[in-house]
């Protein structure tokens, strides 16, 4: 057994899962607010063998599924533009925006749009196409930030000035503040980010604890991980001693990646920014700062955030928050399906949608 399986090794599974039941005594829901912890949650059937007294909520955790509709129409209106090149992840391709247009069918009718696996890729199709502007979509969380701050800096070294970043980056702390002041949204702990607490630490999200008295645990993504952060949950509400817990070690650091945030301080500022769902959150985006100007797409002539109504009849909003389960949706697993996504929560493979369709065993 390698050092990886033994974070999935079923007797060990049986035997956390045996403490926590016996353990969890009180009504307990818990959100996670990560995209992979969402999968994982469901993929290792973790969701349906957890004792009855805990619920698990999905959140505001998949980076697609927060895009606001506004941020869609601005980038499908770039798409329109005879002299840019979008260059995206894969995952935007089929997030639907007004009129039901998306990128995928922009492409279809005519628009330049190519699909990288880096940001640094997308300095390539710059070089590529001198006569255009290629604009990189730069969506997603703490976690991917660095690397498109690193690749404006690349981009200035290498005076490539047709390249541009339409930064829709944003922070989760600011995001898990809105949810707790919300006094609808009803989370007793939180299982927190993986992948974005190793680049933050830890020191970002204390505020959960010290203001909200509310447990929170940074854990990895097998299913001893998420049990083990579930006891440790359990222990801090039984003994009323909230605190925000660092479970992955082999990954976090207390004080995060000092390195990235550097990159990420250095090229960009922190601004107001809107959620799909969660609406205008102080403080919970990225904007490229006035030294990078000459690559900020949001300074191209035209280029604005308009408002944009919400999806008709979708969801996503509700199951971001955690106020509605995916299945609450009329339109799930009916005019939603992965194949015939209504909202972006059907259409990324983290989003609470999509993952609760592909596991659920009676559909």
């Amino acid at each position: 057994m390698n050092s990886f399986d033994a974070f999935k090794d079923p007797a060990l599974c049986r035997a956390l899962l045996a403490r926590l039941t016996g353990e969890a005594d009180a009504p307990l829901r818990f959100m996670e607010v990560c995209g992979t912890h969402t999968v994982a949650i469901f993929q290792s059937g973790l969701r349906a063998l957890l004792p009855p007294t805990i619920t698990h909520l999905t959140g505001p955790g998949c980076p697609v599924c927060v895009t606001h509709e506004s941020e869609v129409a601005c980038f499908l209106d770039l798409a329109g533009r005879d002299d840019v090149v979008l260059a995206t992840f894969g995952d935007l391709m089929r997030v639907p925006g007004p009129k039901g247009k998306n990128l995928k069918t922009a492409k279809a009718d005519g628009a330049r749009v190519e699909v990288v696996y880096s940001p640094v890729d997308a300095l390539a199709v710059a070089e590529a196409n001198p006569g255009r502007t290629v604009v990189f979509l730069g969506v997603g969380f703490e976690t991917t930030a660095p690397a498109v701050a690193a690749t404006i800096k690349l981009a200035r070294e290498k005076n490539l000035r047709n390249f541009r970043v339409l930064c829709f980056h944003k922070l989760v702390p600011p995001a898990l503040e809105a949810l707790l002041s919300d006094p609808d949204i009803n989370v007793d702990a939180f299982i927190l980010p993986g992948h974005v607490s190793a680049i933050i630490g830890a020191a970002p999200y204390a505020f959960v604890a010290e203001k909200y008295r509310v447990p929170a645990v940074i854990t990895g993504f097998e299913p001893l991980d998420i049990l083990a952060a579930l006891l440790d949950i359990t222990a801090m509400r039984k003994a009323n001693a909230p605190a925000v817990k660092n479970d992955y070690t082999r990954v976090v650091a207390d004080a995060g990646n000092p390195v990235a945030m550097a990159v990420m301080d250095e090229v960009f500022a922190t601004a107001d920014a809107l959620w799909r769902g969660l609406g205008a959150i102080p403080q919970s985006g990225l904007v490229i700062r006035e030294a990078f100007a000459d690559f900020d797409a949001m300074r191209l002539p035209g280029v604005s955030l308009v408002e944009t109504p919400p999806l008709a009849g979708c969801r996503c909003g509700e199951v971001l928050k955690g106020k509605l389960s995916p299945d609450g949706c009329p339109l799930f697993a009916k005019a939603c399906t992965p194949a015939t996504p209504v909202g972006p929560c059907m259409v990324s493979t983290e989003g609470g949608c999509a993952a609760y369709y592909k596991y659920r065993l009676d559909l």
